[in-house]
């Protein structure tokens, strides 16, 4: 059975890569996410405030007190002048490169085009095999406009482009107006891969402390839905390789998304809650699948169910839309039917 994928032009063992969680902070997590055989990993996201952050307070410590001391600003540098930042991020990418053979592919976590753009080439250097732009952005200016917005995107894409030559891809929120516009936009501004799609974290309200606190809900399996719509559409219209994420939790999951034309699926909340051992129980069970529906591999699987080769490509537009709202009954009335029938 061949589950060999190309991602990026990378050739993976396994479909199967977790993404960007706190379980990459560990390189023996990493090591075991190999072991139990995964594609790839994507590492933990540095974040574009982690970076300003420690600009600032580096260039707050040496600048304290010269108002009054004129000539200490004599014993150091410029602050640009200094290698500052998440310093551990590249370290911990230049060990998990030497301890692992899979692909470790770096994530930046940021909303501008700013300073942090700069860790990009670093990232490089430090041996990533490729770099996950996860643009979060919760546009609240209300003078902004949705052109602005999507110009920001490919602004970062090509910022981060012209640095390094390692492949790039790009995680996406699924609200733009035109999200096949925006998908072919990015891909002609040179993006390896589109991840769909990024999970915004909605804040909750504690109504004992009067707090606005972070909420962090790990997915279901119906939020595999979205991205799985947006690949079958997608698939075969840009060039872009596709990643899906958000709702991969077991085997099925993941051999609809490859159907409908994805090049890897991504795994988060069910390694949190299952493990890291889970990924061989999800390979198990994909090998099974395939071995008992005469698939040898995962070329033969991928893209064959998109809107480009379904039988029905209406399917993913509105005509499916209105079929499921006129077919659909509440559970209620089933079994007041049922009873009725039934006198």
């Amino acid at each position: 059975m061949d589950l060999t994928t190309t991602y990026m032009g990378m050739k993976l063992r396994s479909p199967l890569v977790p993404s960007a969680s706190p379980l990459s902070k560990d390189i023996d997590n990493i090591k075991r996410m190999e072991d139990e055989g995964a594609g790839a990993v994507v590492m933990h996201s540095l974040f574009e405030e982690q970076i300003t952050l420690e600009r600032y307070e580096l260039h707050h410590h040496l600048t304290y007190g010269t108002e009054s001391f004129p000539e200490a600003l004599t014993y150091f540098p410029e602050p640009n002048g200094f290698q500052i930042g998440p310093e551990e991020y590249l370290n911990h990418i230049r060990k998990a490169t030497e301890q692992v053979q899979i692909p470790v592919i770096a994530s930046l976590n940021g909303s501008s085009v700013g300073g942090w753009i700069d860790y990009a080439r670093l990232i490089q250097q430090a041996g990533a095999s490729a770099l996950e732009l996860n643009i979060y952005y919760v546009p609240t200016d209300m003078e902004l406009t949705s052109e602005q917005i999507e110009q920001n995107y490919i602004h970062i894409l090509q910022a981060v482009k012209a640095e390094i030559t390692i492949p790039v891809a790009v995680k996406l929120s699924p609200y733009f107006t035109s999200m096949a516009n925006m998908a072919k936009r990015l891909d002609n501004a040179g993006a390896d891969a589109l991840v769909l799609f990024n999970r915004f974290y909605q804040p909750d309200i504690n109504l004992e402390t009067l707090d606005v606190e972070p909420n962090v809900l790990l997915s279901t399996a119906q939020a595999m839905r979205l991205p799985l719509r947006w690949i079958a559409i997608l698939y075969g219209r840009i060039n872009a390789s596709l990643a899906a994420t958000s709702g991969i939790h077991n085997a099925r999951d993941v051999l609809k998304v490859l159907m409908a034309g994805a090049s890897i699926t991504m795994l988060c909340s069910v390694l949190l809650r299952e493990g890291i051992t889970h990924i061989r129980c999800i390979e198990k069970e994909m090998r099974e699948w395939m071995e008992k529906h005469e698939y040898e591999s995962v070329q033969l699987l991928q893209g064959s169910m998109s809107q480009k080769n379904c039988p029905n490509p209406s399917a993913f537009e509105r005509a499916q839309y209105m079929r499921a709202l006129q077919t659909y009954k509440p559970e209620w009335g089933r079994v007041y039917e049922r009873s009725h029938y039934l006198g």
